[in-house]
């Protein structure tokens, strides 16, 4: 067995990354993808390793030829890289391919050993390796009998959105039989560059040999193998998190602030959304107007103010729509002065939008950080503050303030001149009934009192990107309103803000079925011995780690299996303790996470 590698493309995409050096130069995580592939290589009993090189050839065979390979290293030139595409490189190697059974690789991929142990190994001698369509694959396309022959190549001409369920994407690692080669793809090569031309792709020749009955080309699926063709910027970003070492990996994970789709096999638990809403009627609504509201623009501000005063029933004078909640809480942190109260632990986008020295924190002292109302009235009583923060549910402990306490609360702020800002993003996924202060006459009779409330949590459409700030202080909305743009939010926000009241009753029982999984969640979570679970009025758990792991420890081992929980260890009013937090999702999601929690090998 020998193996081949496609190395001559210029990779333009990738841009001054390739300026003088070959794609497969590229360095991920400081190591080019040629020197991983040839190490993964260098692993197994092959003959040779054949690369066919073109664009930047001297620099490439110098580098190859310094590092540390067993395996002999041939090179194959195309001196006509600008002008012709990866058949015709091929081309140039078919003598190899005739001689010998051949793994061809190309060489932008990154990807771990396994993958090589699962194409080596199979007993099938003439095989590609595929995965499961993704929305982020780019190339050649196919589908599969029951048996895992390739039965079709899909050309672009012919995708269909509606069929990817069907689709697999080829990781272009090819195994091939020297008498494959030799009576088949070898000559197909040749006659299909006689007719078609050089600028092609070798992937061509196989679509149509799929056509011929007897040449019994399968496909080999991956299962959870990590790999990922590098074709531009983007891609190597998302190789570099995918391949980073644990604790590198898990930095540059939690710097991408989301965009987790990006990772299909990811089950994200820092996901602070209702799992039960939207509904799928709803959704299909959504997908029904895509076109007018992809290409037409939103309508301005004051119409989104009065569709935002609809959905929640509340007047259109007393509200801000945002591009999620923090617009507005960066432009509501600008408009606020003077001493500004926080507790901590909390959502840490307020503080850090405010000048440090004039924050006055209270840190409870009880166990989960619990505190009421009445804490917070005596702890502040000998404090000058101007205004006072509360998330409620606050985030990360899940510690909640009933409305009777909170409107006690206003009072106490408005007999002080102290405007009180209260976040009550997670408030829905309280047990209890009606404790919004989104109330006509609640905030009329209360003008110090601003509400900011993020769409994206509890009715689960963050990539909607929707936040409101609802006020009777007219001088501080007027201010906020002036420094937002007039568009912006776009359409699909503006359009669901339009509909939501037709699926209102089916976000309260969305709400309803919540409660009912977190109570059974948390149940299950307590049964995990090194966690001590804290209760919670929100959609996820504070929990202390109290043995087997630290928290830095347990995320990277969780990580390891492609799950992604939230370390809060390194909140300062945590005092290096061991605290994780773990967002609530759905039953099969909770319970598989608990499976894994328990099944969690020692140190």
């Amino acid at each position: 067995m020998q193996a081949v590698i496609l190395a001559a493309g210029m990779g333009k995409r990738l841009r001054d990354l390739t300026e003088n050096n070959t794609k497969c130069m590229v360095k991920v995580n400081e190591i080019p993808l040629i020197d991983r592939m040839l190490s993964i290589l260098s692993g197994y009993d092959l003959s040779r390793i054949v690369i066919v090189v073109g664009y930047q050839a001297e620099n490439l065979k110098t580098h190859i030829r310094s590092l540390p390979c067993s395996i002999p290293i041939e090179f194959v030139e195309n001196p006509i890289y600008d002008k012709t595409n990866n058949i015709y490189s091929l081309a140039l190697a078919q003598q190899y391919l005739a001689a010998e059974d051949t793994v061809l690789l190309e060489s932008d991929l990154i990807f771990e050993p396994r993958l090589l142990d699962k194409i080596l190994n199979s007993k099938d001698k003439n095989v590609a390796l595929v995965a499961k369509y993704e929305s982020w694959m780019d190339g050649t396309v196919v589908r599969l009998d029951s048996k895992n022959r390739i039965v079709s190549f899909i050309p672009k001409s012919g995708f269909r959105y509606s069929d990817i369920n069907t689709y697999y994407k080829t990781v272009n690692i090819y195994k091939f039989s020297k008498e494959f080669s030799r009576n088949y793809y070898i000559p197909f090569l040749q006659a299909y560059m006689q007719t078609q031309g050089k600028n092609e792709y070798y992937e061509q020749v196989l679509r149509i040999l799929t056509f011929l009955d007897q040449t019994d080309f399968k496909a080999l699926p991956l299962d959870d193998e990590k790999w990922y063709e590098i074709d531009d910027a983007q891609d190597l970003d998302i190789a570099e998190a995918i391949f980073a070492e644990n604790k590198q990996r898990l930095t540059k994970y939690f710097k991408r602030y989301g965009g987790y789709w990006r990772f299909p096999q990811m089950l994200d638990y820092c996901y602070l959304v209702n799992p039960y809403f939207p509904p799928d009627r709803m959704k299909d609504e959504l997908r029904s107007n895509f076109d007018v509201l992809l290409t037409e623009y939103p309508s301005g501000s004051g119409i989104n103010n009065l569709l935002a005063g609809k959905y929640f029933s509340i007047k259109q004078s007393l509200i801000a729509v945002g591009n999620g909640a923090a617009e507005l809480i960066r432009s509501l942190m600008r408009f606020t002065t003077g001493k500004l109260g926080v507790i901590l632990p909390t959502f840490e986008e307020y503080p850090n939008r405010y000048n440090k020295e004039d924050l006055v924190v209270f840190k409870p002292e009880t166990d989960g950080f619990t505190y009421s109302a009445d804490d917070l009235m005596d702890f502040y009583a000998d404090k000058q503050i101007s205004s006072l923060l509360i998330v409620n549910p606050d985030n990360p402990s899940g510690n909640f303030i009933k409305i009777e306490d909170l409107m006690r609360l206003l009072s106490w702020c408005k007999s002080r001149d102290i405007r009180i800002i209260i976040d009550e993003s997670f408030v829905d996924f309280s047990d209890f009934s009606e404790q919004t202060l989104l109330v006509n006459q609640i905030l009329e009779n209360n003008p110090h009192l601003v509400v900011i409330k993020s769409i994206s949590k509890s009715y689960g459409v963050p990539g909607l990107r929707l936040g409101i700030m609802a006020t009777a202080d007219s001088d501080l909305l007027t201010q906020v309103k002036g420094d937002l743009p007039i568009w912006n939010i776009n359409s699909f926000a503006e359009f669901y803000m339009q509909i939501f009241s037709k699926y209102e009753k089916l976000y309260h029982e969305g709400c309803r079925l919540f409660c009912e999984e977190r109570k059974r969640f948390k149940a299950e979570l307590q049964k995990v011995p090194f966690l001590k679970v804290y209760p919670s009025q929100a959609n996820y758990f504070l929990c202390e780690v109290t043995g087997k792991y630290t928290s830095p420890e347990l995320t990277e081992k969780l990580l390891e299996q492609n799950i992604l929980i939230k370390d809060c260890s390194t909140k300062v009013a945590f005092d290096g303790r061991n605290f994780i937090r773990i967002a609530i999702r759905n039953r099969q999601d909770n319970t598989n996470l608990c499976k894994k929690l328990n099944s969690l090998p020692e140190k």
